[in-house]
């Protein structure tokens, strides 16, 4: 028994493969992102970046010196958490909100629960709602790129009124990311760079943010007038991409099996594309996941794997 390695998860049965290894595969993923956001936003981009990513590792350090466990600090999860809601985040949000944002991952989310592997839903996410349940005003929205200061409403905004007040959205700024929003949801091309990544990486599956984009897709196109243009912009606004890609792939949080991640993904595009229509926020990525985290346990359970010669 001695000789048994016991670790959180993900258990990833790859030669080379790690905790630490698969976060730093998931923050090289998440730098372009990270760049253009500075890039489109200035740099109060940078120090909402910072702010998080400090937070995020000192409220980690420190939680695990008061309760005395081993030093966790070092396998790069709370950096992932503190860079995830950071590029969730816009550089409207005070600096001292992201920090308690960061706190909240880290010590309510992750740390009371057990740790790494143990959390019941996603730090990052969880911390987002919390903030923008909190801090409505400075979390919902976005703040306006650099190259337009006087940008008030989002393209999803926009978007969601409707095919016909979508037909004003360029489509090339929503590739490029010039348009307001948070820090890290509004640049495709960069996103699509970390989903590329991840996926030759043997990271992630492609087929589940696929899922999940797609969906909503589909959702936006069956009942958007059957426009193709519009069910596009649908998918390429807002944080969707960064919450299929980055947040719907978690290990930890959603379903063992591919059929269950496919299921959980599927219903977070639905639920996504119903908060956009008719709930209070336009963007309706971050709770979406966070409703089908709780149900994770449901969907594990109904699509688990059945023992070779087992009951069925």
């Amino acid at each position: 028994m001695s000789k048994l390695h016991i670790s959180p998860t993900p258990h990833i049965h790859q030669a080379g493969s790690s905790t630490r290894r698969i976060m730093l595969d998931v923050i090289i993923a998440l730098l372009p992102a990270a760049v253009a956001g500075v890039v489109i936003f200035g740099i109060g981009a940078l120090w909402t970046i910072l702010t998080c990513v400090a937070a995020a590792v000192a409220s980690e350090f420190l939680f695990d010196l008061c309760t005395h466990k081993k030093e966790t600090v070092s396998d790069l999860s709370a950096v992932v958490t503190g860079l995830l809601l950071a590029l969730n985040l816009s550089t409207n949000v005070p600096l001292w909100q992201c920090a308690l944002g960061s706190v909240f991952a880290m010590v309510i989310v992750k740390g009371c629960f057990g740790g790494l592997g143990k959390n019941l839903v996603n730090p990052a996410i969880a911390a987002r709602v919390f903030l923008l349940l909190a801090f409505t005003t400075t979390v919902a929205g976005g703040a306006a790129p650099l190259t337009d200061l006087t940008a008030t409403a989002t393209p999803l905004t926009t978007i969601n009124q409707g095919a016909e007040a979508a037909k004003s959205i360029s489509v090339s700024n929503l590739f490029l990311g010039n348009y307001g929003g948070a820090i890290g949801e509004t640049c495709t091309i960069a996103l699509l760079l970390g989903f590329g990544y991840l996926v030759a990486r043997r990271v992630i599956q492609w087929y589940v943010p696929v899922s999940f984009v797609g969906t909503v897709f589909v959702c936006a196109f069956l009942f958007g007038g059957f426009d193709a243009g519009f069910a596009l912009r649908e998918i390429l606004a807002g944080g969707l991409l960064l919450g299929a890609i980055f947040m719907a792939t978690d290990y930890v949080t959603t379903p063992n099996t591919g059929v269950g991640r496919v299921a959980f993904c599927v219903g977070a595009g639905i639920l996504t594309w119903l908060i956009r229509q008719y709930g209070g926020y336009p963007e309706g990525v971050s709770i979406a996941i966070l409703t089908m985290n709780l149900l994770t346990p449901f969907l594990s359970d109904i699509f688990k794997r059945k023992t070779l010669g087992g009951v069925k």
